[in-house]
């Protein structure tokens, strides 16, 4: 039997954000960085399921689970559920030399960082009297798991939940030789977890842009460059030499249009300017009618999507 994933991995809304921000804008110095953490941040916890994706006893795994206990939300990045007991993992892809001084968390030059063990020991608690009020005494079991393999930790106490980079296979050996059961009850927990998850933090940074600012073309799937025309059905990225179907690039340049502007209206000259004009109006409007239905018969028609999600 494999694992069951109730929820798997989700790239972050935020990285997703910056991502399609970043080659249609000068980002500031604290966006770059920001973008930079989250994607090693996503990294680390693809990473981290690379490691577990063969755990085929039958372990309920829930990730990226956002939830709020008593007004303050807590994060957690990976949940294994059994009747017998919950694994409650923060994943982080921490590389280089760091120490710990009594609650404080450094890297080897000495600059203090969040303390990813108080991190922990916070979400273990909110999600214990969470369970609680379920009705659930199930006991956890919670570990902060580095997994850069060239993460190293001095003065680490030996009683510390952390799972180092080396023991991560042992840990996931461990599991497999101890199958836990599935039962109703552990599904119906997972389920209530999944609808207790919240899906936009109240604390979510803000991002200001504006269509007009951003630089416009179809960007690349492979990399952050834009792609040009290379023949009447392809698009060619110069950077990396992707070649890609001009119908596939644009209709996902216009996803990435909605996702920008949820509340801008789909029209055949907006698409055809966030495109940069790589291809005709008319060869815009034929492409937004595979995928999206128009609405009105005027010039002023515009599309939405189809409710259907066959396409």
């Amino acid at each position: 039997m494999r694992e069951i994933i109730i929820r798997a991995r989700q790239e972050p809304e935020e990285l997703k954000l910056l991502k399609c921000l970043s080659p249609r804008k000068d980002l500031s110095e604290k966006e770059l960085n920001t973008l930079r953490n989250l994607e090693r941040g996503f990294e680390g916890e693809l990473l981290f399921d690379n490691w577990v994706e063969d755990l085929s006893n039958g372990w309920i795994i829930l990730n990226d689970i956002l939830l709020e206990y008593n007004q303050t939300e807590f994060q957690i990045d990976s949940l294994f559920i059994s009747s017998e007991l919950i694994y409650l993992f923060e994943v982080k892809y921490f590389d280089g030399d760091f120490y710990i001084d009594g609650d404080g968390f450094y890297t080897q030059s000495g600059k203090e960082i969040n303390n990813p063990l108080l991190q922990l020991e916070r979400s273990e608690s909110l999600f214990r009297r969470l369970l609680q009020d379920f009705g659930i005494k199930t006991p956890i079991k919670s570990f902060v798991c580095f997994v850069h393999p060239e993460f190293h930790l001095y003065e680490a106490p030996r009683n510390h939940p952390i799972i180092f980079p080396t023991q991560l296979p042992r840990f996931v050996k461990k599991l497999q030789m101890n199958p836990p059961t599935i039962q109703k009850a552990s599904l119906r927990l997972a389920e209530k977890i999944v609808a207790a998850h919240i899906n936009e933090s109240r604390h979510k940074r803000v991002y200001e842009y504006q269509f007009e600012e951003l630089k416009k073309g179809v960007r690349c799937y492979n990399c952050v460059s834009f792609m040009d025309d290379y023949s009447p059905e392809y698009l060619i990225c110069n950077k990396c030499g992707i070649k890609e179907k001009a119908v596939t690039a644009i209709l996902r340049n216009v996803e990435e249009f909605i996702f920008l502007f949820p509340k801008k209206r789909i029209f055949t000259n907006t698409i055809y300017e966030w495109c940069n004009g790589i291809r005709s109006k008319k060869t815009i409007r034929r492409i937004l009618m595979l995928k999206y239905t128009p609405v009105g018969i005027s010039k002023d028609s515009y599309f939405v999507k189809v409710a259907s999600s066959d396409h």
